[in-house]
């Protein structure tokens, strides 16, 4: 049993169904024109129509298919979705006299998906088009100043639609609105992380049956999982390489080996980064960057695979957001590649594992935890697979990754000292090709500008900019510009996401 999401092309599609896993409930996502044999397949005890930019009123706009609306399941539509039931009903939507973005608070409210909430309640509302007159059935059951029909639902056939998100942190209150809406699919609330960690052991021991797989870690939480997984999955099926592109943290390399040496995985450790760094030579796009990181690896690969195969697998930790922001949803716009989901090669030579796909970060932790990772690893930081070299902007030489491994390390290495690294969700540094004109010793210098970065996020689909101490900036600032003399400047990023992403690359 689960709650289908047909997905209309929100930017927060992903996370309703983060939420309604928090919640116990399976999720899934489909497209929001799925085939009615592919939504039942799922089982659905409810439907969950997803906004989206479209208006309903327009020549094309999404809809699900014929026969969705007669399933005898509770419907909840958000946003372009309850604009879409109530359209289909009969009601009226058309441009709203003011656009509303931001924080509303609510006027009223009652109704079925309000049980049980008292008081003050703020939403988070993202519309241009507004429910401007009723279908026959429905009632209004929430307002604001500036949108009368804020909430909508019939109780007979269990249609509901909200023109806000209850799904995004900024409506407080919008879990509550869930969890009633689950309770009246009457859905099974199993979803936790030992049921994950069953069912991904049983569709690994499905797909890769006899053979055997090789999978590349890099000693972050998402690899290092894996390879847990896989090795209680498949045994010594499995052998994990670890790859040494040249574009690691200072030190990682070791740390990596000490680290998972005791985990009973099989490790083979290899430099490869002559020729990753050779590949990389005057190469200043991020995506280029990308997608020659991505062949690399495979190529990588395939050198190891020659000397320790056959393999019939490749294991990759794809998650959720990297399919998400390479276009991988229904909808979703192509914000940038990554280089295990947009940067392999047509003439792949394996066939994929990646069991955490349709996972977020945050659940690979809780399974990381099941699966008795240390926790040294499994609360490290997110670092992504092309390392340095999405953060040195413009070209990639071995000074410039010197220059960051050094910022890096003092960034990371205060964190820990302050206490503060377990308090944000990600941190980084970034070499700007920026030179500015500095003074020291009563000389005139024009060095290099770096950037620090820091986020807090719940599930990294959205993310802002971590208020870390003034003086801890200001130690962390004097310290990189005392010790890493081709640093004149440095700077902090204090923009969220949306609308920046959290790597600049």
């Amino acid at each position: 049993m689960s709650i289908v999401i047909l997905d209309f092309g929100s930017q927060f599609t992903r996370l309703i169904t983060r939420r309604l896993r928090e919640l116990g409930a399976y999720s899934v996502i489909l497209p929001g024109n799925a085939a009615l044999e592919r939504i039942m397949q799922e089982n659905p005890q409810g439907i969950i129509f997803s906004g989206g930019p479209s208006s309903v009123y327009d020549v094309g706009a999404p809809r699900p298919v014929s026969g969705v609306l007669e399933l005898s399941v509770p419907i909840l539509g958000v946003c372009y979705g309850m604009q879409f039931l109530a359209h289909e009903a009969g009601g009226a939507v058309a441009r709203a006299g003011r656009r509303e973005y931001g924080k509303a608070e609510l006027s009223s409210y009652s109704g079925e998906l309000f049980k049980g909430i008292e008081g003050e309640f703020i939403a988070w509302m993202s519309h241009s088009d507004s429910v401007t007159a009723l279908p026959a059935g429905y009632e209004v059951v929430a307002t604001t100043v500036d949108t009368p029909v804020t909430a909508i639902e019939n109780r007979a056939l269990r249609r509901y639609g909200v023109q806000f998100h209850p799904e995004v942190v900024h409506t407080p209150k919008g879990g509550q609105m869930l969890e009633n809406f689950l309770e009246i699919c009457t859905v099974k609330r199993d979803w936790n992380p030992q049921h994950i960690v069953t069912e991904l052991l049983e569709s690994v021991k499905t797909q890769v049956g006899t053979g055997r797989v090789l999978l590349g870690i890099s000693g972050g939480v998402d690899s290092s999982t894996l390879a847990l997984l896989l090795a209680k999955a498949v045994g010594d099926q499995l052998t994990a390489v670890f790859i040494d592109h040249g574009l690691l943290r200072l030190g990682e390399r070791a740390q990596v080996e000490a680290a998972l040496g005791p985990l009973g995985v099989n490790v083979v450790s290899v430099d490869a980064s002559s020729e990753f760094l050779g590949a990389l030579e005057g190469i200043s796009d991020p995506e280029q960057k990308r997608k020659i990181i991505g062949r690399e690896f495979i190529r990588a690969f395939e050198r190891e695979a020659r000397v320790h195969g056959p393999f019939e697998f490749l294991a990759q930790g794809t998650l959720y957001p990297d399919v998400i922001e390479s276009a991988g949803g229904e909808g979703a716009a192509n914000i940038k590649s990554h280089h295990n989901v947009g940067g392999l090669p047509d003439d792949l030579k394996f066939k994929l594992v990646e069991p955490f796909r349709t996972l977020f970060k945050d659940e690979v932790r809780e399974i990381a935890a099941l699966l008795g990772l240390p926790e040294a690893i499994r609360m490290r930081h997110p670092f992504p697979g092309p390392g340095l070299a999405i953060r040195i902007l413009g070209d990639i030489t071995l000074e410039k990754i010197d220059i960051l491994q050094r910022v890096d390390d003092i960034f990371i290495s205060a964190l820990r000292e302050f206490d503060l690294y377990h308090m944000v969700a990600q941190a980084l540094a970034i070499l700007t090709p920026m030179r500015s004109v500095g003074v020291m010793g009563d000389e005139r210098t024009y060095h290099y500008t770096v950037a620090l970065r820091a986020v807090t996020s719940a599930d990294f689909m959205t993310a802002e900019w971590a208020r870390l101490p003034y003086e801890f900036l200001e130690t962390v600032s004097s310290r990189i510009v005392n010790h890493v003399h081709e640093v004149s400047r440095v700077v902090y990023d204090i923009t969220g996401k949306p609308p920046a992403t959290i790597e600049w690359e």
